[in-house]
């Protein structure tokens, strides 16, 4: 049995393994998961600086592509040997139905998750899965299957965007799916209200109070039941079945609250608009606004989604201090807001580009510290776990070394066709974030770039360079004729291995790059080792003008707030 978590955590790996080995049973309050919806889609995260400048390089986060091989039928095979008999009933008939292709593998690796997601979810629990109404139908069947057809809450249908071009040929599609599902009926659930619209203000609170100026209208007291003899009495001259008792209406009336507009007319209650809480938000929300491309909140990332549709989600289920968990959390915006709203949270994510968004996310927004204010596990601690990496997915191990010196990624050779099989214990269909592409799919001999200002404002580039196998002196030679080419004023070379001996002459040859705002010289090529990074080594180099990705909104505390939950 795993241990309980004690504190905020960020994970990186598959989320499948990680469930089973780190979340006990019946320990988190509200799930909300985003998974890949197999669309046959490749989704980008796009980078651009602060000025607003056009994208220096764009990078394949994931490919939203599924295959049913050998991997999936491993996977299959795991679940019909260890689920219940009713999900090995359900999966049987839908492979019979659906048959061995893209859906089925989508589906397959879904029903192996959502088993362990069931069990990590407490009684009180919630579990919201975001989808399109392509995979959605199955979903559900899915989902019946696994939390039982009671625990089934809403089909939320969220208007994700405004009709495009393809209404020429059919009806728009503009929405997505959330299917909500409880462990019990004893679920957290906190009603949500938005404004009334003014319509609905102008027809029905049409009255004000002439003393206060407060709005109000007039609601019906009478009982809906004709049979009830105890509520059944005159008031005010009129005899009628009431809602309330004689005594509260008598109240009420002395409080102003039940008036009568003429003798022998029906008293009516008067509801003030300011006391109001609001129209219920039903399974249509329009009113959530999808994230603009000029939007502040935006981060680049392709399927971000809003900080007002998460928190929504986490009020409606959830009380502070509850576990929040995103088994898929992409830049993150489940757990912003889960932290926002001071709910503990758990997030899991496959690649480590959103694991090092998910970071500066925090830092920008709550000024959080990793491992001071929150844990990361399955992310490289000592030059050992570094070369385990580089060795399974060398592009990952790019990533890592990257966020190690705080540089923005600028994509890698491109690999042609599908990503490659998820290299996790169970051995799933694909792995998201399995190819990186530069700008024109090229990276120019560039793997990141940080920048900073010089003096009048130019913008200087620092480009780096990830090695993960072996160096020689060639490679800083060519680092250097990338430096000159690309008009940057200093190189960094990033090795697994140590530097040989010339490799050291071959970059101190370089000579050094004058700082006129700084008034200091520094190393025009430099080499760091991973080893040199996990010391806390950095580059030699003027203050950054620029972070990794967009930087996020600061979210600022009320006065009198108390401390966020760490």
């Amino acid at each position: 049995m795993p241990k309980p978590i004690t504190q905020n955590t960020l994970f990186y790996g598959d989320n499948l393994p990680i469930l089973r080995e780190h979340i006990p049973d019946e320990s988190i309050d509200l799930i909300y998961l985003d998974p890949p919806f197999n669309s046959n889609r490749s989704y980008n995260v796009l980078f651009k600086d602060e000025r607003g400048e056009e994208a220096e390089a764009q990078i394949a986060a994931f490919d939203d592509t599924w295959h049913w091989n050998a991997a999936a039928e491993r996977t299959f095979h795991e679940l019909i040997q260890n689920a219940p008999a009713h999900v090995v009933a359900m999966l049987g008939a839908l492979r019979e139905f659906v048959g061995t292709n893209q859906m089925m593998a989508y589906l397959t690796m879904m029903a192996a998750r959502l088993v362990e997601l069931h069990r990590v979810l407490k009684p009180t629990g919630s579990l919201y899965l975001h989808c399109d109404p392509t995979a959605s139908h199955y979903l559900k069947i899915v989902m019946d299957t696994i939390f039982g057809p009671v625990n089934f809450v809403n089909e939320i249908v969220w208007r994700r965007q405004n009709a495009k071009g393809q209404a020429f040929t059919r009806f728009a599609s503009n929405h997505d799916i959330i299917l909500k599902y409880a462990k019990s009926e004893q679920r957290v659930w906190h009603p949500q209200y938005k404004e009334h619209s003014p319509e609905y203000l102008e027809h029905f609170y049409r009255y004000i109070e002439s003393e206060t100026g407060r709005k109000y209208r007039l609601s019906d007291l009478t009982n809906p039941n004709k049979d009830r003899p105890n509520l059944t009495y005159e008031f005010l001259g009129v005899t009628r079945v009431w809602r309330w008792t004689k005594e509260r209406m008598k109240e009420a009336y002395e409080k102003g609250l039940v008036i009568q507009n003429k003798p022998g007319s029906v008293p009516q209650l008067k509801r003030y608009l300011d006391e109001q809480e609001g129209t219920p938000i039903d399974d249509i929300w329009d009113d959530v606004l999808p994230i603009q491309a000029q939007a502040s909140e935006r981060l680049g990332y392709p399927t971000q989604k809003p900080l007002a549709l998460l928190e929504r989600i986490i009020q409606a289920s959830s009380n502070e201090g509850d576990w929040v968990l995103d088994p898929f959390c992409g830049c993150g915006t489940a757990v912003a807001a889960a932290h926002k709203l001071k709910r503990r949270w758990i997030g899991i994510d496959i690649t480590y580009l959103s694991i090092s968004l998910m970071k500066y996310r925090l830092k920008d927004m709550f000024g959080l510290v990793e491992k001071k204010d929150y844990a990361v596990i399955g992310e490289p601690e000592d030059l050992g776990s570094a070369r385990q990496l580089a060795r399974s997915d060398r592009y990952q191990f790019q990533w890592w070394a990257l966020s190690l010196v705080q540089a923005k990624p600028l994509g890698g050779s491109p690999t042609p066709g599908p990503s490659p099989s998820w290299k996790a214990p169970d051995g799933e269909g694909r792995r998201r974030g399995g190819r990186v592409e530069g700008k024109k799919g090229s990276d120019r001999g560039i793997d990141g770039v940080v920048s900073f200002l010089e003096e009048k404002g130019k913008l200087q580039r620092v480009l780096i360079q990830v090695k993960s196998g072996h160096v020689k002196s060639g490679d800083v030679r060519d680092l250097r004729g990338v430096v000159e080419r690309e008009e940057a004023v200093i190189g960094v070379l990033v090795t697994l291995e140590a530097p040989t001996q010339d490799m050291v002459t071959e970059a101190v040859s370089a000579g050094y790059f004058t700082s006129k705002t700084w008034q200091k010289d520094y190393p025009r090529i430099q080499i760091l080792t991973v080893e040199d990074l996990l010391a806390g080594k950095g580059i030699d180099m003027p203050p950054s003008a620029y972070g990794t990705f967009k930087q996020a909104e600061k979210v600022k505390k009320k006065e009198g707030e108390q401390p966020e939950l760490m």
